[in-house]
């Protein structure tokens, strides 16, 4: 019965499947608010591989690591604004009108990026706006729009599409590498989805809750009516508009809604503690770093080629995709909880393998030749002032300066190499002889192992920590606070992805590679005590029943198993309706 507590099947994802025979509506309303994801998931994706190319063509890009992290972080610094001002935009006007807004800030800033002739920022702000307001309206969309038994599968239908947006940014960068003005078609595609989506969107309806809220129930019911089944619906109809007529009562006798007043209400602050606190998790346990900067972390592990780097993060990111749909299988049927620390226990492993491989490269890293650099006429400054340069290795060489780079022994490029100045006719000329030029990271037998590492966290982090965050957030806050709530998580979600995207190469150069994947697996562990202790299990619950969950939870260690006392609790407050 929809309005009681409904126990999640291990049928959901056939029920899931079976959408598209018996009610294509539901799925229809899903993939098009999913496009959000999907631009999402592009324009966060397509920056990692744009970057080696906006390297190759300008120096000062090249030689500092700021300018980098700031071309990468003003997306970001433009999602925190989108996703902030998101939840106010979904609360006055609608869900619908907060998609379509964000569509028309892709289209523009992809525009801007096509049109430019140098790394401008400003079309990365644009496009960062959207994305903020994205992340959080269209999981938000979904969720209120789909059937209590499949909700967790539709929402995991977003991520998909994020992770699927990600894994055509790769593919696009790719089809791209040999074509003029490489970089700004790279940026520039993703005008074409925003498009599509705005097409889409126009001929969908508004979110039913949301419509139920603004008092315009007909408009509410009718939708409802094409979403549900004819023996579901009017349970469904019955249960929100009490919960909405709560909310109203409430609302009416309270002063408007203030951040204080929010945190006084248990509830709210229950489900702010869970959904702020995993969408911060889901970024310090370093996935961004893994999706922004993989080509370069591939490199860090010694593959020198741009199109090597892209082609081995290519791998990575169909992991992602796939991730993704294994959420949408197992999420309705295990639960998120046992997701998420299923998840964060692969991805400690994960790193625990990372940081031993980029340690061990670290440490044994080709050494360098006297021979070898005065083979060439262009010595680096710095090798050549050294006390001790017998004891240079390629590590030493990159870290001395900016402007040093090896050029690999010919025979083999584990052996002795050169250390030189780092620029055009260098690399042209250590290339000449069929060797192998590095900038970025050093020689390494250990490499494969790095790829293995990336894959590994890739694949236990997106069934679990990718959507599950997302999923939460959409279904944990009550109905008049959802898209507030919302906001302010998603804001979160990316002030955290800007800290760790703005401080992550710098934190490779400072303490090195190995130890910054350290870094992540402390935070890991803390994400693990977290997510036992603070966030509760909602499987199998419709919306309106969350909100009484939250009221009656207590702390429950064993989280392998449904709190008994708080189950029985519900339940008779659900009869009593």
């Amino acid at each position: 019965m929809e309005g009681g507590v409904v126990e999640s099947d291990v049928s959901a994802f056939r029920e899931c499947l079976s959408l598209s025979w018996k009610n294509p509506y539901v799925l229809r309303l899903a993939f098009s608010a999913g496009i959000g994801g999907f631009l999402f998931g592009y324009d966060t994706g397509v920056i990692s591989g744009a970057l080696l190319y906006i390297r190759d063509d300008f120096k000062a890009v090249d030689t500092n690591t700021w300018l980098q992290e700031a071309i990468v972080s003003m997306a970001l610094a433009g999602a925190i604004i989108g996703a902030a001002v998101g939840g106010w935009i979904n609360d006055r006007f609608g869900r619908k009108k907060a998609i379509l807004i964000a569509d028309s800030l892709f289209f523009i800033g992809s525009a801007i990026m096509a049109a430019a002739t140098d790394p401008s920022i400003v079309g990365r702000v644009f496009v960062g706006l959207g994305v903020g307001m994205a992340s959080m309206t269209s999981p938000l969309y979904i969720s209120e729009a789909s059937p209590t038994r499949v909700r967790g599968a539709l929402v995991s239908l977003n991520g998909f599409l994020i992770t699927g947006g990600q894994f055509l940014s790769y593919l696009i960068n790719l089809a791209f590498t040999k074509t003029p003005g490489t970089w700004r078609w790279m940026l520039g595609v993703a005008a074409v989805p925003a498009l599509i989506q705005i097409t889409l969107m126009i001929m969908l309806p508004e979110s039913p809750r949301w419509l139920f809220r603004k008092g315009r129930e007909e408009e509410a019911k009718a939708i409802l009516r094409r979403i549900y089944s004819p023996e579901e619906v009017e349970a469904e109809i019955n249960t929100l508009k009490e919960s909405v007529e709560l909310e109203i009562k409430e609302a009416e006798s309270s002063d408007k809604v203030s951040i204080i007043k929010m945190l006084k209400t248990k509830t709210v602050r229950r489900g702010l503690y869970a959904g702020m606190g995993l969408q911060i998790f889901q970024q310090f346990v370093g996935i961004n770093t893994v999706m922004y900067y993989s080509p370069a972390i591939i490199q860090l592990a010694g593959f020198a080629s741009n199109r090597t780097a892209l082609l081995l993060s290519l791998v990575t990111s169909g992991l992602n995709a796939f991730g993704s749909i294994l959420s949408i299988y197992f999420i309705d049927k295990t639960g998120r909880k046992k997701l998420l620390l299923f998840s964060l226990s692969g991805v400690v492993l994960s790193l625990v393998v990372l940081t031993v491989v980029f340690h061990q490269s670290a440490t044994h890293s080709p050494m360098i030749s006297g021979v070898e650099t005065s083979h060439f006429n262009n010595t680096c400054p710095d090798y050549s002032a050294a006390l001790n340069p017998g004891g240079w290795d390629c590590m030493k060489c990159l870290k001395a300066s900016p402007e040093c780079g090896f050029c690999a022994s010919g025979a083999n490029k584990l052996l002795p190499g050169a250390c030189l100045i780092s620029n055009d006719s260098t690399k042209d000329e250590c290339h000449k002889e069929e060797r192998l030029w590095y900038t970025r990271g050093c020689p390494s037998k250990f490499g494969w192992l790095a790829i293995i590492g990336l894959a590994l966290y890739i694949i236990f982090f997106s069934p679990g920590m990718g959507t599950v965050p997302w999923v939460v957030n959409s279904e944990i806050y009550p109905l008049r606070y959802r898209g507030i709530c919302g906001g302010m998580a998603s804001t979160s979600n990316w002030v955290s992805n800007l800290i760790v995207a703005q401080s992550f190469l710098s934190l490779t150069q400072a303490i090195g590679v190995s130890w910054t994947f350290m870094i992540f697996i402390f935070i890991t562990v803390a994400a693990i005590i977290f997510v036992i202790i603070f966030v509760p299990e909602t499987k199998g619950l419709p919306m309106e029943e969350v909100e009484k969950m939250l009221e009656t939870r207590s702390l429950n260690f064993k989280f392998w198993q449904r709190n008994s006392d708080s189950r029985e609790v519900l339940t008779q407050k659900t009869r009593s309706i």
